[in-house]
């Protein structure tokens, strides 16, 4: 026997869809007569509004070390049962106290399951959310796993098989592939093929490649790296692992890590001692323990580590018109030049 769960968390249905649809197996509502409409009240056929097309929402609260509260959300954009499905597979009659609940999303359609995380948009088919409740009776923020793949209703529960979504009567067939768990941050665009996320740690991660385009004016900013993570407590997303932005003017940035931010239009870029930040343009090259990367100037300033350094190969003349600069900027006393540069001069007054 399925029990629906009662959620500790926000979970909220679309204005026009009946909650009996929750239930697999819960029998139809008998047809009623027409009603007459009230004045103003669209036709029954007509479509619902924007914002009721939504068929079900689910919110993760993870209370962070700092007392705060943020949110993970989880939407099915869609309505229609021949393009998924949504439900919530609630602990079985035998299985121990405190057993969790698993939530299955699927939507094929061209909205997907959307969730939002932190300052990230993310677009995928299938989501499953598996959430345990706690001594108190409030659920934790629990665990998400998102990628390609569907779900079904069954007629009935396969014969033989124990784990919870068959003796659910659902089917999830999850199938990681690249390029399809779509993120967007402000005009950012990012693919990767899998999402993870775990109230553990309170980081979601993407697995790559990880290919992603940023317009502008002056030509998109394009890049890659291995994954994606986003720390929802620190409300930072970093890229991770060989990273690499390279720009229509021909600068091309690598470091092992990039914390991302669109709306602040940076990117900083974090090498380590044996492999620092490197910034390339034309024959002019930066290397440090950090560069800061303005996305919209596509200009680059280095910063020093403690400790660190900052090298630099810097061919003479001046820069071409319209093309931006690199310029370093180490942690010196006040007046020191950047490496590579000579001392200032003081002027020699005139002999009385």
């Amino acid at each position: 026997m399925r029990r629906l769960l009662t959620l500790t968390l926000a979970l909220t249905l679309g204005a026009g869809l009946p909650a009996w649809v929750l239930a697999q197996g819960t029998a139809t509502p008998p047809p009623t007569a027409p009603a007459t409409p009230a004045p103003g009240t669209p036709p029954a056929d007509a479509p619902p509004p924007a914002a009721e097309t939504e068929n079900a929402s689910l919110e993760l609260v993870r209370k962070g070390d700092d007392g705060e509260e943020r949110r993970i959300r989880i939407v099915r954009t869609g309505s229609s049962d021949e393009t998924g499905v949504f439900t919530i597979c609630s602990p079985q009659d035998d299985e121990p106290e405190g057993a969790p609940s698993l939530a299955v999303f699927s939507e094929t359609g061209p909205g997907g399951v959307r969730i939002t995380i932190d300052k990230n948009v993310i677009r995928v088919p299938l989501a499953l959310v598996t959430q345990r409740q706690g001594e108190d009776g409030e659920g934790g923020d629990g665990r998400v796993e998102a990628s390609a793949g569907t779900a079904r209703f069954l007629d009935e529960p396969p014969p033989g098989k124990t784990d919870r979504l068959s003796r659910c009567a659902v089917e999830a067939t999850p199938k990681p592939a690249p390029d399809t768990v779509l993120v967007t941050q402000g005009r950012t665009e990012l693919k990767g093929q899998k999402l993870v996320y775990d109230e553990t740690d309170g980081i979601a991660r993407i697995d790559g490649p990880i290919q992603f385009t940023r317009p502008s004016d002056d030509g998109p900013l394009t890049g890659q790296s291995e994954r994606i993570e986003v720390d929802v407590d620190a409300e930072q997303t970093t890229l991770v692992g060989n990273v690499v932005l390279s720009s229509k003017g021909g600068r091309v940035s690598k470091a092992a890590r990039v914390e991302y931010d669109d709306q602040a239009n940076t990117a900083r870029l974090i090498g380590t001692p044996e492999q620092p930040a490197e910034s390339v343009q034309g024959r002019d090259v930066l290397r440090a323990q950090e560069l800061l990367y303005d996305l919209d100037r596509n200009e680059v300033v280095a910063r020093a580590g403690e400790g660190g350094t900052i090298t630099g190969e810097f061919q003479d003349g001046e820069e071409e018109a319209g093309t931006p600069g690199t310029t370093p900027t180490p942690s010196t006393s006040p007046g020191t030049p950047p490496p590579g540069m000579p001392p200032p001069t003081t002027p020699t007054p005139p002999a009385p």
